[in-house]
């Protein structure tokens, strides 16, 4: 990444001496290159920026994409890892009204101090379950691993359609160039940062086996600038 005013990153263009597919003139390879890219505004750090074009976008185009940014809304996590406390950030900033949905009571402390969740779910715990039900505009579900849905389709408040009520379920993918821009300007408008240890690329080897084991708690950044000194 080069820093100056703003910092250019090429994005998902590839481009092969060859290949039938792209045209071999370097100008215009080099003007697709150049509109495919995403700035870095000089202010954001470029370490906070790294998991955003990946982890990031995957969770915000998915919220915008369904209109998860109505402020005073309500809106559940399922999963905090990397991309879940991705959707936290992005919720509060929306102004909604986030809860989180975990497996484990361990990260309470952490995702209601430190990422600001209005609430956290155990969801082992019936009570609060039984609570919440029809109650919550907009569910994320980002958790890893198989899981039913029956349980959190309970918890979402019914949308009127014409004379009836209705809940929707759908799938969504991550954004394109466009998407990724608008993202990178309204966490850096915001002031917003991710969760991220920043490591050495020496210790590349010992973060994949950490990474194997679980003990990763949001993200990993290699430091190349650094370690290559």
């Amino acid at each position: 990444m080069l820093r100056g005013e703003k910092s250019a990153i090429a994005l998902l263009y590839l481009a092969r001496v060859g290949d039938p597919t792209f045209h071999e003139d370097a100008g215009l390879i080099k003007n697709q290159a150049a509109s495919n890219r995403t700035l870095i505004p000089a202010n954001y750090p470029l370490a906070s920026a790294a998991p955003l074009l990946c982890a990031g976008i995957t969770v915000y185009a998915s919220m915008v994409r369904h209109k998860m940014n109505q402020p005073g809304k309500s809106l559940g996590v399922i999963g905090l890892g990397g991309l879940g406390h991705m959707a936290v950030r992005f919720g509060k900033a929306f102004g909604l009204n986030v809860t989180i949905f975990s497996t484990s009571i361990s990260k309470k402390e952490e995702a209601l101090s430190q990422l600001g969740a209005d609430n956290f779910v155990v969801l082992s715990d019936r009570n609060q379950m039984k609570a919440l039900v029809k109650s919550v505009d907009f569910i994320i579900d980002i958790a890893s691993g198989d899981h039913p849905f029956d349980p959190y389709m309970e918890l979402l408040k019914l949308v009127e359609f014409w004379s009836y009520g209705m809940k929707t379920f759908s799938g969504s993918v991550t954004g394109g160039t466009k998407d990724i821009q608008e993202m990178i300007d309204f966490f850096a408008s915001n002031g917003i940062h991710p969760m991220i240890e920043i490591i050495p690329i020496q210790s590349a080897n010992e973060a994949i086996e950490r990474l194997l084991k679980s003990v990763v708690i949001y993200g990993l950044v290699i430091d190349i600038e650094n370690s290559l000194k």
